[in-house]
């Protein structure tokens, strides 16, 4: 009859294990999956930041004797505004460049419409994405300008601010969510532990009845609580990757790969259900330390 109720206990204590550990998973699934979304977006955010480009344009006004002193100035010129603090990329482009841009956004083959010196060489610079916010594009405009060789820079700021304050719009909603995930993570972590600990306070109270310390009685809890939470974070872990590669397969995109940030998601993952664990289990063992024996019935 012993090793029947011994076997029953066992039964129902893996049980419980498993439960716990599945719902551990599950929300650190859900809660890295939010992670993964967070990253990506700032990534993106950033690269469409980038292809917002202001024109730096250089005197169209001189002498044809004087074309090679002024490529041979428009070079040094590149090259200056290349090493400035708000430019992330620079691109020369030259008058026969422009021309030729010219015609096939007008749809032109023939040169009879134009000539070619028309155009004036220029240089398209895409800002870092910390200087297309609208507070800090002027600024970076008037370094710009201020390069011996500018005579003008130009951009569509009207653009730029739409496209920056939809994209801040966007990142806001998304970490606010993921600030929703963690929260839930904490509620349902919680409250799987709780039902854990709740199966065995007569044992916990027992322990104590006979004299070990709450320290003792303590130890063997916790290190189960950072096992649990270690299994749980793994198994979420490896499903949100699995579901990550096979998502950027079927779309035929890596999306953005930096794996500084992703490993920085996995220490993350692993310390939030390793924490809220074990938090969790030191809450609601001592809640049955503290209390009476009568409690336990009515708990």
């Amino acid at each position: 009859m012993a090793k029947s109720v011994d076997e029953f206990n066992k039964k129902r204590l893996r049980s419980s294990n498993i439960t716990v550990v599945i719902s551990i998973a599950l929300v650190l699934f859900l809660l890295g999956l939010m992670g993964l979304i967070l990253i990506n977006a700032q990534k993106y955010s950033d690269y469409i930041k980038e292809q917002l480009v202001v024109n730096a344009y250089f005197d169209e006004n001189y002498d044809a004797k004087d074309s090679l002193k002024i490529v041979k100035l428009e070079e040094e010129t590149f090259k200056k505004v290349q090493t400035l603090a708000p430019v992330k990329k620079a691109t020369y482009i030259s008058r026969s460049m422009a021309a030729t841009e010219a015609k096939k956004s007008m749809g032109i083959d023939s040169d009879a419409l134009f000539e070619e010196n028309i155009f004036p060489s220029s240089i398209e610079v895409a800002l870092k994405p910390e200087y297309v916010d609208p507070a800090k594009i002027d600024e970076a405009i008037k370094v710009i300008k201020s390069v011996p060789g500018i005579v003008d820079v130009k951009n569509d700021s009207t653009l730029m601010v739409d496209v920056y304050n939809n994209l801040s719009r966007i990142l806001k909603w998304i970490f606010g969510f993921s600030l929703l995930f963690l929260i839930l993570a904490v509620v349902l972590i919680n409250n799987s532990i709780r039902l854990k600990i709740f199966s065995k306070r007569f044992i916990i109270k027992t322990m104590q009845l006979v004299g070990a310390k709450r320290r003792f009685i303590l130890k063997p809890f916790i290190i189960e609580a950072v096992v649990l939470g270690t299994i749980g974070a793994f198994i979420g872990l490896l499903a949100l990757f699995g579901v990550w590669y096979y998502f950027t397969n079927q779309i035929g995109s890596a999306f953005v790969q930096d794996n500084q940030q992703y490993f920085w998601l996995v220490l993350l993952v692993f310390g939030v259900g390793i924490f809220i664990t074990v938090l969790s289990t030191i809450v609601a063992t001592w809640r049955f330390l503290k209390s009476n024996v009568d409690d336990l019935y009515y708990s």
